[in-house]
């Protein structure tokens, strides 16, 4: 028998699988046990200079960190955890308060579902003196409603019935119905935004939405043989062709809301990236944009979400982690996986990132005057999400290993 103190210590890819596996299992459970059911998992926590959290974000459990959250549980083995937030997604896409076409909101409010309608987030304001709600977390963009369809569809796979299959299908047909956007080039436009019942529609389009898209009716008409589903996985993927610059090698964020096709002066790390892991056989000119992110957005250990290099994202690091893993650049991989485990923090959540503070050039909403999404160093469910994902060599477009 070996001793204890002989047997080979776990690598560090698997050690930090296992923590941050653990972390999204005990969030979670932490929700009550399986006879809770359907649950919502916050999306961020205090950081550790123990500011309290804005109020829109103190309940809000966004739709693609608990897709993502529901995705890496599946990877890490813990099915049935999953499926509690897969059942909660389904219950939003059948219970909403107000709309019955398939959509799901960009946000929730976090913590188990009770029959009926799930609220969404929202908090008092004492100097109005009335209940207030986000505009962008009552909204649908399209992004988000195919993040949920990949997280049903993961679950679909060894599921006993197929209420998650039809649950990806009824969100598909809610972007075929309303995001289609046939002016050249033609794609999916961003969704919708605002309060209900009347909200605006989003008209720029996506090139990252788009691949999402795509992902999402490409797995559907493999699993199924659908014309409608084959035909909107073609126009997403049209839609990238449109959007990659042979050139400089790079995607383009998307277009701008009269349909032109933005310039390359502000680049997105995840649009370069993602393509790779969510088009089957992507070609091979698609490589060059890791080089450009290396060469735009690279800082000390990893990455930013932009080119201002003014500090490292963990969750798109995250992302490049796997994306490298994929395409056959395990040693890159690996050191990108060592910044991720410096970036736990003390409940095992990735840290959003490692700097107070970092731009990502792009603005909230329509209502906003100028670029106002950061991302802080606060305990992230989607960063953790995405490490628990490279760590695992898991490709959330797919459901298969990258190995």
């Amino acid at each position: 028998m070996t001793r204890a103190a002989d047997a080979a210590p776990t690598p560090p890819r698997e050690a930090l699988a296992h923590r941050l596996c653990t972390a999204l299992g005990s969030a979670v459970d932490a929700a009550g046990d399986e006879r809770a059911g359907p649950v919502f998992l916050v999306s961020y926590a205090p950081g550790p200079d123990g500011q309290e959290l804005p109020p829109a974000l103190r309940q809000s459990a966004f739709t693609y960190d608990n897709a993502l959250a529901a995705i890496a549980l599946t990877a890490c083995g813990a099915r049935e955890r999953a499926r509690r937030i897969g059942d909660a997604l389904l219950q939003a896409v059948d219970r909403d308060r107000t709309f019955h076409d398939g959509r799901v909101r960009n946000a929730y409010r976090a913590g188990p579902l009770e029959a009926g309608p799930p609220a969404l987030p929202g908090w008092w304001d004492a100097r109005q003196n009335l209940w207030a709600e986000d505009p962008y977390q009552d909204g649908t963009a399209t992004g988000n409603v195919a993040w949920a369809a990949l997280a049903l569809l993961t679950l679909d796979h060894g599921a006993p019935d197929r209420r998650y299959r039809a649950g990806a299908e009824r969100m598909l047909g809610w972007i075929t119905a309303n995001a289609r956007d046939e002016r050249e080039p033609a794609g999916f436009s961003g969704g919708v935004d605002g309060f209900d019942p009347s909200q605006t529609k989003l008209r720029w389009k996506s090139t990252e939405h788009n691949l999402d898209v795509h992902a999402v009716a490409a797995w559907l008409a493999r699993l199924t043989g659908d014309g409608a589903s084959a035909d909107a996985a073609k126009i997403a993927r049209g839609f990238l062709d449109a959007a990659f610059a042979e050139g400089p090698g790079l995607f383009r964020l998307g277009t701008q809301p009269d349909g032109g096709l933005q310039n390359l002066e502000h680049l997105a790390l995840d649009t370069q990236l993602w393509p790779l892991l969510g088009v089957a056989s992507p070609p091979d000119a698609w490589r060059r944009a890791v080089s450009g992110a290396h060469e735009r957005l690279a800082v000390p250990g990893g990455f930013d979400f932009n080119e201002d290099r003014d500090g490292l994202w963990v969750e798109g690091t995250a992302q490049a982690a796997l994306t490298l893993k994929a395409i056959g650049r395990a040693d890159e991989a690996r050191v990108l996986l060592a910044t991720l485990a410096g970036q736990l923090s003390p409940s095992g959540y990735l840290f959003a990132a490692r700097e107070p503070r970092i731009t990502t050039g792009i603005a909230i909403g329509p209502a906003s005057t100028e670029p106002d999404f950061f991302y802080h160093r606060r305990p992230h469910l989607g960063a953790t999400a995405w490490g628990a994902l490279a760590a695992l060599g898991w490709n959330p477009f797919t459901g298969r290993s990258v190995d």
